[in-house]
């Protein structure tokens, strides 16, 4: 028996990168997982492997059910049908991690003083306000069952200031993630209820790696000139902390946001 053998775990944005390394973590402890994504093929994009034909058959393969849902979670109907389809499915929803999101704008068009209105709604829809939808879905059930774990995903980015005002809608979104958080988790503790949030850091995705070369020698070089641990990180470096939280060993904690990034937080901008 896994620590998560019976719960039931979400996680959107799960077809690739981060969230696949999510879905699969936690599967590994025994949890059935729900993996949504915009297009749930989205690995082939970036040239991410899988070890099976899908991240739902990945997720199969270690003894879990598994079922993806194509689900756009900008759209609050979209989210409503989803979060209704996982109860009919499974009958609950123990775990949902709110991992969707990105700087998916050009990040020079981002600038605090000159991004456009169409940027900033794009990209304050696809981080925070997917994130408040999902969790307002969640908090139904979970309120419901007198129990859950909710976990957001914030960045570096929402923590941290920047020098040159760039990618301020970004910013912006991950920073109001993580106030977010702590809001709910005051609302949802007396059910129960666990609402943290963690902040990545640099991490190796293969998005990052085809689009931004984020692997290369010389950038790997030039991100831990500012990481006290001296290394990038990894999509399993992320997956651990959303282990502690999804599980018992994170029961006490709550309305938390964890920096998971190396020391980077402790550096300058």
């Amino acid at each position: 028996m896994g620590k998560l053998s019976g719960k039931v775990a979400l996680i959107t944005g799960a077809g690739r990168g981060l969230g696949r390394a999510y879905a699969l973590h936690l599967a590994g402890l025994g949890a059935d997982i729900v993996v949504n994504d915009l297009v749930l093929d989205s690995a082939k994009e970036f040239d991410e492997e899988l070890t099976a034909e899908t991240v739902m058959a990945e997720c199969e393969a270690v003894g879990v059910r598994s079922i993806g849902i194509a689900a756009d979670v900008t759209d609050r109907n979209a989210v409503e049908r989803m979060f209704q389809e996982v109860k009919e499915t499974f009958g609950r929803l123990d775990i949902l991690v709110n991992n969707a999101g990105g700087v998916l704008r050009p990040a020079e068009a981002g600038k605090a003083s000159s991004v456009s209105e169409d940027d900033w709604r794009f990209i304050m829809d696809v981080n925070m306000t997917s994130t408040l939808f999902c969790c307002q879905e969640a908090a139904k059930i979970m309120r419901e069952q007198k129990s859950g774990k909710i976990i957001n995903v914030s960045s570096q980015a929402g923590v941290r200031g920047n020098m040159g005002g760039d990618v301020s809608h970004y910013c912006v979104a991950k920073a109001g993630i993580a106030e977010y958080t702590r809001l709910l988790a005051g609302e949802l503790g007396p059910d129960n209820v666990n609402v943290n949030c963690i902040a990545p850091g640099i991490v190796l995705t293969s998005r990052a790696n085809k689009q931004f070369n984020r692997n290369s020698p010389e950038n790997v070089a030039k991100a831990i000139v500012h990481i006290p641990l001296k290394r990038v990180g990894l999509p399993e470096d992320c997956a651990k902390v959303v282990e502690f939280l999804a599980t018992d060993l994170s029961d006490y904690v709550t309305g938390q946001v964890i920096c998971v990034c190396g020391g980077m937080v402790l550096s300058p901008s």
